[in-house]
């Protein structure tokens, strides 16, 4: 029987990417491509999502649901030196996602967001009411110094911002907004530092890209002109560079420092394109497997990669001239366990 992928998530920096299969999951390195981990059936039953911390032994496990052994309203957090669950939280409602930072455990419920110290001396921090959230979006930046989070707010297709540096438990919070889109948010993205952050709404059309300091937008992507759905934002390493993915089969990538590198409308004298003259559209893309869902981030060297549920990775090199060449394919199921991650 094929196995079957049923969920996929990158770490912090993009040099992991784990997934949920048919009974179990699986670690891989990035780049080189290599399956470093596996917990099979025997282990771990019915598993719905799995989180990684950076390259540690740390893993944050969601079930499927009643009658599974690990239930859809747990958080679990899975040991792989000590080869056992560590630490187990319970709530009244499905767990959407969860976040990791080295010093916080984001845990997003449909309708709330909890922060926890972690993982050491877990403490509640931070319980934060949000808008009706089925997709779970929230993005946690990895940053020491400007550790932001991003989560839909009340009104639609706005965005709540907050910091969660020095925070105590029980402490008041204040979260700014953003008001991003008229439609409700399809997609959430923060970069590595901290200082920016990335929208986009249900109609899949338009990226925007804000400073999270003054919340101003400081530059709108045109992913295309037919509504599709987006299943990934990512920021380079330095926020030189964003990418998209979408069931359209494509991932684009524009340049957010280097503007100029981005197209324009050939159509833009003519004015055919009314709205759409104005817009920014990538400089470069490549195509995958149309509607498989599928992550993408930035590798090594102006690279990017993709990660898809039907387990293809794909990874493309682009130049600043638009170029996009295929560097690496493979099907990342059929690779064997080669060490401990």
């Amino acid at each position: 029987m094929q196995t079957e992928v049923t969920h996929i998530a990158f770490n912090q920096d993009h040099g992991c990417f784990v997934c949920t299969v048919d009974g179990g999951l699986r670690v891989y390195n990035t780049e080189p491509l290599s399956e470093k981990a596996r917990l099979e059936v025997n282990e771990l039953y019915h598993v719905s999502q799995v989180h990684m911390l950076y390259r540690t032994n740390l893993l944050a496990i969601v079930g499927t649901g009643l009658g599974a052994r690990y239930n859809n309203n747990k958080v679990c957090i899975w040991d792989d030196t000590l080869k056992k669950m560590v630490l187990e939280l319970t709530y009244g409602s499905p767990v959407m996602t969860v976040r990791l930072r080295r010093d916080q455990l984001v845990v997003v419920l449909r309708n709330k967001v909890h922060v926890y110290t972690f993982p050491n001396n877990l403490q509640k921090l931070l319980d934060l009411d949000t808008r009706d959230n089925p997709k779970g979006l929230c993005e946690v930046s990895p940053s020491t110094e400007r550790p932001l989070m991003v989560f839909p707010a009340h009104k639609c297709g706005s965005v709540q911002l907050i910091y969660l540096s020095n925070r105590q438990p029980d402490s008041s919070s204040a979260p700014f907004t953003i008001n991003a889109h008229k439609g409700e948010l399809a997609c959430l993205a923060v970069n590595q530092q901290g200082t920016q952050l990335a929208t986009a709404s249900q109609q899949g059309t338009l990226i925007r890209v804000f400073d999270a300091q003054s919340r101003n937008q400081l530059i709108e992507l045109r992913r295309g002109a037919d509504p599709a759905t987006l299943y990934c934002i990512n920021f380079s390493h330095d926020s030189g560079f964003l990418c998209v993915s979408s069931d359209k089969g494509t991932v684009h990538i524009f340049a957010l420092k280097d503007t100029k590198l981005n197209k324009r409308s050939s159509l833009s004298k003519v004015g055919f394109l009314g709205q759409y003259v104005e817009s920014q559209w990538g400089l470069a893309s490549f195509t995958v497997p149309a509607e498989v869902a599928c992550l993408c981030a930035f590798g090594q060297a102006s690279s990017v990669i993709a990660v898809c549920i039907d387990g293809t990775f794909h990874k493309y090199v682009f130049t600043p001239d638009g170029n996009c060449n295929r560097e690496a394919y493979d099907v990342f199921l059929e690779l064997g366990n080669d060490s401990e991650f």
